[in-house]
Formats: structure tokens, C-alpha cells, sequence
């Protein structure tokens, strides 16, 4: 169980991040859903390592993160995607998701300036897991030595949720990922995330296309103002007034 507890994250006079409690489950999706300014992003970069909070606890499996290094939650199993892509774009694709893998290299720093056949080795086996998840992605072999750069938008999204994976996470955070994607392109991603969770793996979603939250999440957390106003399933955050009010508005609530 991911499990924040009373995280509180200030910046001047602006409290960010009030008292926020949230639980999400390996093999589950948890979205995080609010208006613009609402202290989801703060969130996700108090959890991945990037920012550290005031007060409150993080936890996996009972073990506390909170205050490390993103690459230090990263080899607690928790990866990320990012608002804005941030993509290695002169990369070939394949290239671009092995970099995913650098955590789970055991050759020396010796071995790798010599290339000994161990190195090359654990070269060829990053390589074909990256394009085992690149697949696991939708994206087929014609795109695999492409520049990463020159990839369609909604394929690049789709190469770093790969290059995520490539980590081998526990919990998969994904801050916008449906951001400049068509509907036919959401509702691919959708069925996507929901393979990842049966396979046992923990998507936390932050997103504000409410109609694919609502179709893959198990779980429901509303931010408004820094705070949680409602957590709870699909049917019953649409159901509540108090969301109703503060963003989904009567439209999406019927």
C-alpha cells in the first residue's frame, strides 16, 4: 500500500498541500481529480522525491520515503511521467526506454568503460526488455529505431510511460497523461492502464479527462485548495455535491 498521511507542503505564504491523506493500492488505479491549482502536481512531486513536504508521512509497504531523492523512491518502487513531456528526443526509441533500465545494471563502472562481454550483455537485455514494453505500449518494431523526437505527440507519451515501466515499478505515477492526446488515442491509453494494474501494478493517475478517470479508476480522491474534499468510488464522487460544486460542475454529474 502507497500511503500518505497528513503531508502538508507550504511555499511562502501559499500553503500548496493542506493535511492530505490518501491510500493507493498495488494493482489498483487512484486517480487524484481537481481544478486547476488544486495541489496536484505539488502532490505528485512531494511523493516522486522532487520536492520535500513540511510535515506529513509517505509510505510504502509500511516503509517510510518521505523527504528522499527521486532516484532513491524510484528504487523504493515508485516511477513517474511527467506534465510537460520530458523526453531524451535525439535518442532512438529504443534508446530512450533503456535509460529506464540504468537502475538495474550490475556491471562496474570499470567493466562499462572497458565494454566486457558482461556489459554487452546487459546491454542486449535492456534492449529486449524496452521493446517487450514498447510493445506492451502499442508501439511496433517500425518505430523502434525512429528518433524519440520525431515520434507523433501521443506516441512519445505512450515511449515514456515505457521508459517508466523499464524501472520495473511497483506504483506508476502518471501526472496528465491523456494532456494533447484525440479520444481515440485516450481511450488506447485507457485500456492500457488497465492491462498494467491486472498485472499488478499500481497506477496513481492525476488527469483532467474526467471521462477516462471515471471509466479505468477504482478509486476517486478530489483536491480543491490544497485539500481532499471526497475520496471514494466513480459513481460516488460523481454524486457528491461538494465535488459537483468545486469541479465537475451538473453536466458531468448526470
Amino acid at each position: 500500500m502507497l500511503a500518505i498521511k497528513d503531508l502538508s507542503k507550504r511555499f511562502g505564504g501559499l500553503l500548496a498541500l493542506r493535511d492530505v491523506s490518501l491510500e493507493a493500492a498495488p494493482g489498483d488505479i487512484t486517480a487524484v481529480i481537481g481544478p486547476n491549482g488544486a495541489g496536484k502536481s505539488t502532490l505528485m512531486n512531494v511523493i516522486s522525491g522532487f520536492i520535500a513536504p513540511n510535515s506529513g508521512t509517505i509510505t510504502v509497504g509500511g516503509e517510510p520515503i518521505t523527504g528522499m531523492k527521486p532516484h532513491e523512491v524510484c528504487r523504493k518502487g515508485l516511477a513517474r511521467t511527467f506534465q510537460n513531456l520530458q523526453m531524451f528526443t535525439d535518442m532512438s526509441v529504443v534508446e530512450a526506454v533503456v535509460t529506464g533500465r540504468t537502475r538495474h545494471r550490475r556491471a562496474s563502472l570499470v567493466a562499462n568503460l572497458l565494454m566486457t562481454p558482461r556489459v554487452w550483455r546487459e546491454e542486449e537485455e535492456a534492449a529486449d526488455q524496452s521493446r517487450a514494453l514498447l510493445e506492451t505500449m502499442g508501439i511496433g518494431s517500425a518505430y523502434w529505431e525512429r528518433r524519440a523526437g520525431d515520434l507523433p505527440y501521443g506516441l512519445q507519451r505512450r515511449v515514456e510511460i515505457a521508459r517508466a515501466l523499464a524501472t520495473e515499478p511497483t506504483y506508476l505515477l502518471l501526472d496528465e497523461p491523456a494532456a494533447g492526446l484525440n479520444d481515440d488515442e485516450s481511450t488506447a491509453l485507457g485500456e492500457t492502464l488497465c492491462k498494467l494494474a491486472e498485472r499488478g501494478i499500481g497506477v496513481v493517475l492525476i488527469e483532467h479527462d474526467i471521462e477516462l478517470v471515471m471509466k479505468v479508476s477504482r478509486h476517486i480522491h478530489v483536491m480543491d485548495a490544497g485539500t481532499v474534499i471526497a475520496s471514494g468510488s466513480p459513481d460516488a464522487v460523481r454524486a457528491n455535491p461538494d465535488v459537483v460544486k468545486a469541479y465537475l460542475g451538473e453536466e458531468n454529474a448526470s
